[in-house]
């Protein structure tokens, strides 16, 4: 039931001050850098994302203009949504170029590749639960509360003039700005030469001033043949650390690679036949994966909102609704450009610092690329909805939902670029560059910190790869990876998290990530070398129309 007009005055109302007194940044005027990060405002490098717009059409290059100018908007709500305080006025509080930069990257003022410290003076712990919910709440309320929506992706959990809980949906809370959206993206459906996409976008908006999604992600499926994409919206719950629920708004422009789109065409017909083979009992992977499937290749044009906040993904799989995926599947999206400059500025001096240089060799973007690719496609398999009726995995596992399924698509990324390796449908490379450069990733990925589901993900599997002896650390400090073992890590493993998974096992997920997802003393040796080494730990954009020559 909608909220009535002055209902929901009253709850916007609630949720601007709650903003403000989440995080409070100043309690005096002065916002300055904390001393222990003068030397840490140089861990991104800044890459031009660029790409080849010579064979889109006039209309084709307006658009992108378009769903630019809409991406921009959204940079705004994920703002409001993570921080809470005015994105212009924040960043004119502080004075020194380069820490307004780091401030600008992490979209307010804690280092999100750092579990989220506060990098300011004056700074309050960053909330849990970001801007989703009141800052006075508790866990324990929420959980005895009865109240509409109360696990809704796409609404804010505010205080009504009693001072209950109740909810207000996106759609109203940020009606001004979502009504914008939908406005130029219906404009951006006039000038695509691609029938399907053009359609999409008209549902896209309306899906944005509804809060109901399906029908899009649906049509966004059906896609096939459109040279340009935009996902756009509120999508994953990664900043919502608190429960897992809520969705961050994010968008990202792309163009399709139509020749590298084609190569990875044949992958994902395999899908049925590897959720059978998974090493765990039956009960666990009777879902049978969606049939409509596909893998592309993308140059990324332009990153905004949660995508674009701290590290920056390189592959994306979605949609994430469980029906969708359980009726067509989902696509996975790789973003080919920003995977090439991570290879490049962060895994190959990464390889040089802490890999055997007998293993030095197996580091490669072949490699690098499809075990990011597989991820995505591992999302796939497994289980979506618990075996013993406690619902979807998702709502089962709360905050730890996230870490736990990016674990699940590592670990299951690899054990499908074996099968596929075995049965010849993989040809470049051998298992040892998969398995060396996977183990490279980790130090790439567990860089980002304990906040990120990611990075969670990726302490767990590092520590449990080091009980299970998958790879060894000599007295100078670099690794040598053991294939034989690794195998069987991997499926160990993968046994271990779709039975958590299927089981809706919160605890036992909760004891996992307490004992495992930490970073020991001799990787916090090993990542000190990497900063000594001055490595970056991930990449920044110049984007927008200027890079791209768009008016």
């Amino acid at each position: 039931m909608k909220l009535s007009k002055i209902a929901s005055v009253l709850l916007v109302a609630s949720a601007l001050s709650a903003c403000g007194d989440n995080n409070e940044t100043t309690k005096s005027s002065a916002v300055n850098l904390l001393p222990e990060y003068q030397n840490r405002l140089d861990i991104y490098k800044t890459v031009t994302l660029s790409a080849d717009l010579s064979h889109l059409s006039s209309n084709q290059k307006q658009m992108l203009s378009l769903l630019i100018e809409a991406s921009d908007i959204i940079d705004n709500l994920f703002w409001q949504q993570a921080f809470g305080q005015d994105k212009a006025t924040f960043l004119a509080s502080i004075s020194d170029e380069k820490v307004r930069e780091f401030a600008r990257i992490n979209y307010g003022p804690w280092d999100r590749l750092n579990g989220d410290k506060a990098f300011l003076t004056n700074t309050a712990e960053k909330s849990h639960g970001a801007q989703f919910y009141p800052a006075d709440m508790t866990k324990a309320e929420f959980e005895q509360a009865t109240f509409e929506d109360k696990n809704g992706l796409y609404s804010l959990v505010r205080r009504n003039e009693n001072g209950q809980l109740t909810t207000i949906a996106f759609s109203e809370a940020y009606a001004d700005e979502i009504n914008r959206i939908a406005v130029i993206l219906e404009k951006a459906s006039t000038l695509a030469d691609d029938n399907e996409f053009a359609a999409y976008l008209n549902m896209r908006a309306k899906a944005i001033r509804t809060d109901d999604f399906q029908a899009s992600d649906f049509a966004w499926m059906d896609m096939k043949n459109n040279p340009i994409d935009i996902v756009i919206g509120p999508i994953e719950t990664y900043e919502d650390q608190l429960f897992g629920y809520r969705a961050a708004f994010e968008s990202y422009v792309l163009i399709k690679d139509m020749s590298w789109s084609e190569k990875l065409a044949k992958y994902a017909e395999y899908l049925p036949e590897l959720q059978r083979d998974l090493p765990v009992s039956k009960k666990y992977k009777a879902e049978v994966p969606g049939s409509d499937a596909d893998l592309n290749a993308y140059d990324v044009i332009y990153y905004a909102g949660h995508s674009n906040a701290g590290g920056k993904t390189i592959a994306i799989n979605l949609p994430n609704d469980e029906q969708v995926q359980l009726k067509k599947g989902t696509r996975r999206l790789q973003l080919k450009n920003a995977m090439r400059a991570k290879f490049d500025a962060i895994m190959t001096p990464i390889s040089e610092t802490l890999i055997v240089p007998e293993q030095r060799k197996n580091v490669t973007f072949t490699a690098f690329f499809a075990n990011t690719m597989f991820h995505e496609v591992a999302h796939g398999l497994g289980i979506k909805n618990t075996i013993n009726d406690k619902g979807t995995v998702r709502q089962s596992l709360k905050e730890h939902a996230s870490a736990l399924e990016e674990g699940k698509a590592d670990i299951l990324g690899l054990y499908m670029v074996r099968q596929l390796l075995a049965k010849n449908v993989i040809t470049e490379g051998t298992l040892e560059d998969y398995y060396t450069t996977f183990l490279t990733g980790i130090f790439r990925s567990v860089r980002f910190g304990a906040s990120s589901a990611h990075g969670k993900a990726n302490m767990v599997r590092f520590n449990y790869f080091a009980e299970q002896g998958a790879f060894t650390r000599n007295e100078q400090g670099l690794y040598t990876v053991n294939v034989e073992k690794m195998t069987a890590a991997i499926d160990s493993l993968s046994e271990l998290i779709l039975t958590l998974q299927g089981n809706g096992d919160y605890q036992g997920v909760d004891k996992l990530v307490a004992e495992s997802g930490v970073i020991k003393s001799d990787l916090a040796s090993d990542l000190a070398s990497l900063e000594t080494a001055n490595i970056p730990v991930d990449i920044t954009f110049n984007q927008g129309k200027k890079v791209l020559g768009l008016n």
